[in-house]
């Protein structure tokens, strides 16, 4: 990925381009060229095939893209679900273990990962770190993608980090919910029962408008691409949008939480 990323950013010196220039061409940020020219993440193909057309279209790039084979900081089993978050137009999320990577702080996500059986060592907590960081660009990136996070109430309460990891959590939160395409609700500890207890899921509806699904556990994930199976859980997730509080009473809930701590 390292002598990926070098190629491109020899090819786009040699055309002239700064990584703002080449990124507006491509269309994408900066940011994300400059995490593939560092061999930090994983190109998009339409990265590959954009940035074939802009840097001499020799089929160069598509080849060398061929043998890509790892992204650091993902697991194996998350990279396909990670490329499709990538391009969806909607991506739903409920958890009940944890704050979810596209809103964790990084003071929350080095707890998790400092907490890991069997140890991670520096390097691999910081891979972890900007693979996720880079993740989370997508919300802001993404501004005609709808995000849905409905999120259990202890996940706040739990305390991760402690005190002030947990309120700077809670103030990114509420950043991330006054944005346009976030929308975030939490189920309040206090409701008995609701559609989702079978444990976390995420959907995802792609520019086709097919719609995944993804359930994750201790040591793996399943993506799950059956029609039927894909609809069972719309059906639960929808019902666990009435069961969770409004947009406003969550927003409510998390400062009173804010200022309990």
């Amino acid at each position: 990925m390292r002598t990926f990323g070098a190629v491109i950013q020899a090819l786009r010196e040699h055309a002239g381009l700064s990584r703002e220039e080449f990124g507006e061409q491509v269309r994408f940020s900066k940011h994300t060229v400059a995490s593939v020219e560092l061999g930090r993440r994983m190109p998009d193909p339409a990265f590959v095939e954009r940035a074939e057309e802009v840097l001499g279209n020799t089929g160069a790039l598509r080849k060398a893209a061929e043998h890509l084979a790892r992204q650091p900081g993902l697991a194996a089993w998350f990279r396909q679900w990670a490329r499709m978050e990538g391009t969806a137009i909607t991506l739903y999320t409920y958890e009940c273990r944890l704050v979810p990577g596209l809103l964790q702080t990084e003071a929350y996500a080095r707890t998790l990962f400092t907490e890991q059986l069997p140890p991670l060592d520096d390097g691999q907590i910081e891979a972890q770190w900007v693979a996720r960081a880079e993740r989370q660009q997508l919300l802001r990136n993404r501004q005609n993608t709808a995000f849905d996070f409905i999120l259990e109430e202890h996940l706040f309460r739990r305390r991760t980090g402690g005190p002030e990891a947990t309120r700077g959590l809670i103030d990114h939160v509420l950043n991330m919910a006054r944005l346009r395409n976030v929308e975030i609700q939490v189920m309040p500890t206090r409701r008995e029962s609701h559609a989702g207890l079978d444990g976390p899921m995420q959907l995802l509806e792609t520019p086709e408008n097919k719609w995944f699904a993804y359930c994750e556990g201790q040591r793996g994930g399943l993506l799950i691409s059956d029609p039927k199976e894909v609809s069972v859980l719309q059906r639960r997730y929808a019902r666990m949008r009435s069961q969770a509080l409004t947009l406003e009473d969550s927003v409510g809930l998390l400062q009173r939480m804010r200022g309990d701590l």
